[in-house]
């Protein structure tokens, strides 16, 4: 692996604390991150696919339903990360945020908005005193494919503009080469140029290729400093996957238990219904139980789920599903 300088900071102590708690003594690598990647197990994918198919199957009550159509809208990350957006779509995006059915006080504003660096400042500025967030993608989104000065400074002008948490991408390339070296301190330096903000750390799970891939990353990460693990950007197909995320979930369940840190979820891209949104739920529940049911440790990454969720509120409360168009665009 890469020899790489290692900061001197808080960050980097947070960072050689969690792994000593996860991985001990240093493993055969030699080092303590190869203790780390060493104590990371092998997923067993025929368990984790029918686990999931058996999840997928559970039937809930009407008012549970509403109660969880509710937490959905809740923890959402209202997303726009095109080349087209504009400081009016973003403007408009952040109305809809506050106001998700505008006329309507029992529907409740999402968790945050996601941007890219440059419209933090005009979100920040349409979100003042609503409670939602503003959340920035940063460190050569989507790709990640440039040079770690640039992410660093990326992510430092994205706090300064006023982004509340900073959605990183991982170095794909590095990872799949073995260079796990490379990839950690990068997510270590990246955390202590968040500051007091919070880090999610995009795995981009499409490209990892298998389960253990995304174990292996979903440990690497958490032990890093990640404050939530994400599923992916959204431009890489597949997406977020119920199984993958599974797979995420069980990752967090044994590092909280090995290193008393709670660390939080956010699948993002593909999930367009609030079926699906409701599915994810009862997954989490399933797995890491009611502490993680809160916008605090459980996001979804959206752009077109909350007109569904919205129809479907409206479906469960009249027995009628409204026009599309009735709703305010995403």
């Amino acid at each position: 692996m890469t020899a790489i300088k290692r900061p001197d900071s808080a960050a980097r102590e947070r960072a050689d604390e969690l792994m000593r708690a996860w991985g001990g003594k240093a493993g055969s690598i030699g080092s303590p991150l190869g203790g780390l990647m060493g104590r990371v197990t092998t997923v067993d994918q025929v368990g984790v696919d029918q686990r999931v198919d058996g999840l997928k199957k559970r039937s809930i009550k009407k008012a549970s339903k509403m109660w969880a159509l509710d937490l959905s809208i809740r923890m959402m990350d209202l997303t726009t990360l095109e080349g087209k957006d504009t400081p009016g779509k973003v403007r408009g995006l952040c109305a809809k945020a506050m106001r998700p059915q505008p006329g309507d006080p029992t529907i409740p504003h999402v968790a945050a908005i996601c941007v890219y660096p440059a419209m933090v400042a005009e979100a920040k500025d349409a979100l003042k005193g609503s409670g939602v967030k503003v959340a920035s993608v940063a460190t050569g989104f989507p790709s990640g494919q440039t040079f770690r000065d640039i992410k660093i400074a990326e992510t430092r002008a994205a706090v300064y503009a006023g982004a509340d948490e900073i959605d990183m991408v991982i170095d794909r390339g590095a990872f799949l080469s073995g260079d796990f070296a490379t990839v950690f301190e990068e997510i270590v330096e990246v955390k202590e140029a968040c500051g007091e903000q919070h880090l999610k750390v995009i795995l981009e799970t499409g490209e990892l290729e298998t389960y253990d891939n995304v174990r292996r990353a979903s440990i690497l990460a958490m032990a890093a400093g990640a404050d939530f693990i994400k599923t992916s950007t959204g431009k890489v197909v597949p997406a977020a996957t119920l199984p993958v995320t599974l797979v995420m979930l069980e990752a967090i369940r044994d590092f909280e238990k090995a290193t008393g840190r709670q660390v939080g979820m956010k699948p993002a891209g593909g999930i367009r219904t609030a079926k699906e949104a409701i599915q994810y739920l009862v997954v989490l529940y399933e797995t890491l139980g009611p502490r993680w049911m809160t916008p605090d440790w459980f996001r979804f990454g959206a752009s077109s789920l909350l007109n569904d969720v919205l129809m479907q509120i409206e479906f469960q409360r009249t027995g009628r599903y409204q026009d599309p168009e009735h709703f305010t665009l995403d």
